[in-house]
């Protein structure tokens, strides 16, 4: 009896593994292996009343940067010069938004959400195809603004930009 289970093990170890999908490979075409990524508009209405009136300097230019950070990292993709790229990358800025997610007893907001969105387009540079577009795309993060896990509005913002590159990268080699 013994015997015929330890024969069946090499079988259950085979399907185990193979039956397993996960990898790090992009699904983009082997061919695609470069990225530019343009600057991103700004066009967030910064004087709406969801808005409280404050601008965010260079929240475009934080968001181009990570996104290449973000790129440079997966390795994917080599970010390079637009003339030279395989894919060019475009966006804007559309949208900030800050809302009340915990409160207090007293009706004091205990914690916020932060959200960053963005139109994004993603063309073949070698032939002008548009891959992919997506409208209102968003990065976020949470914050505290009291207690041990309080944070400032201004991390919480470079969080929901990380979040936001993150998923930009993921939209493009996952191609999901």
């Amino acid at each position: 009896m013994k015997a015929r289970l330890f024969s069946l093990f090499p079988a259950f170890f085979l399907l185990f593994f193979i039956g397993c999908g996960y990898t790090t490979k992009s699904n983009l075409s082997g061919s695609l292996r470069t990225v530019y990524v343009d600057s991103f508009e700004n066009k967030v209405d910064f004087t709406s009343d969801g808005n409280r009136n404050i601008y965010l300097p260079l929240l475009e230019v934080k968001l181009r940067n990570e996104v290449i950070s973000r790129y440079q990292f997966d390795g994917n993709l080599r970010v390079g010069p637009e003339a030279e790229a395989d894919l060019v990358l475009k966006g804007s800025l559309k949208n900030y938004e800050r809302e009340g997610l915990r409160y207090t007893d007293n009706d004091d907001v205990e914690e916020y959400l932060v959200r960053v969105t963005a139109d994004l387009e993603l063309k073949d540079n070698r032939n002008g195809n548009v891959l992919w577009t997506e409208t209102n795309f968003a990065g976020e993060k949470s914050y505290f603004v009291t207690g041990v896990k309080a944070t400032s509005e201004e991390t919480a913002i470079s969080g929901a930009i990380t979040d936001l590159a993150r998923r930009i990268v993921e939209r493009t080699i996952e191609n999901w």
